[in-house]
Order: structure tokens, then sequence, then C-alpha cells
């Protein structure tokens, strides 16, 4: 079932990066934290359908959205020039990301836009969780780093939360941990076999984290991901 969305308020969050607000009145968002909607319209004679994440939790009016534009993107172009008052048309809420158990150790392993999911699933762990939460976030540079504030702020005011930034081409004023984010698995952590670890990001990055997380012992019922990036990494 699709929706009729208004565009209630957008946001800059990175130069490339907008947040979105939408909101479907009389309806009531129900889904798994992790799961994502679509963003649907017709370019020419094509139909473009577009997977986007809610960073919000369930229960209300309203889906946020975190929307990096690229310039050949078809969708996240057009999604860069909505205003206020705009509608967009959403697909259901769907897809294999969300929380397995709220009563273990999770870890958040994500690059760039890849974070989307994981932000409202760490809010619904932070409000349900037992356990220990970490998120690791691989970036290119400090600037692009993208809800930095927010995460900023919940892990000052959750102590069962730990935050790592890694970047891969920081300026030199960075002081922080540099590489990929999957490099450090091994220096952050000292047991891979009751955790839950969730890795979302470009499939590359997806593959490679799973694959090391594998060798440093996580079994695989403990290793949580989209589950389409391997054949993308394949036919490439």
């Amino acid at each position: 079932m699709t929706h009729e969305a208004t565009v209630v308020d957008t946001y800059q969050i990175t130069p490339r990066v907008k947040g979105f607000r939408l909101r479907v009145p009389g309806h009531e968002f129900e889904y798994d934290p992790g799961q994502h909607t679509t963003v649907r319209f017709e370019s020419g004679n094509e139909e473009i359908i577009r997977p986007y994440t809610p960073t919000n939790l369930p229960g209300s009016e309203e889906l946020a959205l975190t929307i990096k534009r690229y310039d050949d993107g078809l969708a996240s172009s057009y999604m860069h020039q909505k205003r206020p008052g705009d509608t967009v048309e959403i697909g259901p809420i769907e897809g294999a990301l969300s929380l397995a158990d709220t009563s273990r150790d999770v870890a958040f392993l994500a690059s760039g836009t890849g974070l989307t999911p994981m932000m409202a699933m760490l809010r619904q762990y932070l409000r349900e969780g037992t356990g220990h939460a970490h998120i690791l976030l691989g970036e290119k540079r400090e600037e692009t780093i993208i809800h930095r504030e927010t995460l900023n702020e919940l892990a000052a005011n959750n102590r069962n939360l730990n935050l790592t930034f890694v970047l891969s081409d920081p300026n030199w004023e960075w002081t922080g941990r540099i590489g990929y984010a999957q490099e450090h698995l091994d220096d952050l952590f000292d047991e891979f076999t009751e955790r839950d670890f969730y890795v979302c990001g470009v499939p590359p990055m997806v593959v490679q984290a799973k694959e090391r997380l594998a060798e440093l012992g996580a079994p695989d019922e403990r290793i949580h991901s989209e589950g389409w990036e391997d054949s993308v990494v394949a036919d490439d």
C-alpha cells in the first residue's frame, strides 16, 4: 500500500545530506526500526523506486528520512528539490534489518548514510535494551559525518552507549581513528560470540565487515545486514 505524504520540514545535515519530515495525516506508521520505505515517482516513461530508511521510531504520522544527494542520482535529486508543502508518494515499510534481541549487547557498524537504519534501531535499543551498545561509524571527512550532534547527545546521556568515528581521509586536525571502520573491530571489541553485530553501508564495506567479523569468531547468527550486498559485490 502506498501513501501520499506531505513534506512538513526539510533541513540541511551536511553539504550533501538533507533531512526530511514526511507526514500522512490519520495514518500511524508501524514498523520494525531498521526497515525501509520507498520513494516513488515517474521520470520520463520510467517509474523510479528507491529505498530510504526512517530514522525515527514508529507510532506516529511522520517519517524522518535522511537522504544524500548524488550528482547522477535521480531519486536523491528529486527529493532534494522538495520543499515543505510538497507531496511524495511512499511505499510500504519493509526489509530484513531489525533488532534480533534487545537483551544482548549490540554493535552498530555503518558507513555514510548506512547509519540511517541504525539511528532508529539505536533509539529502540536505548529504550528497550538491557545491555551495552556501540556505534562504529566510518566516514570520509569530519564535516560529512551525519547526525553527529544527535549521536554525541545520546552517548552523553546513556552510559551504556559508546561512540567511535573512523575517517578515511581526515584533515590534519583530526585526532581520532583513521582508516575504515571494519579495520578497527579487533581493537574495539574483545568478545565476538555473544554480541549482535548490525552492518549497513556500501556493499563492499558490508561484505568486508562480515568477513572480518567471521574471522574474529562472530557466529553467522550474530551478524545482521540487509542481505543483498553479497550478490552486488559478486556481480562486480
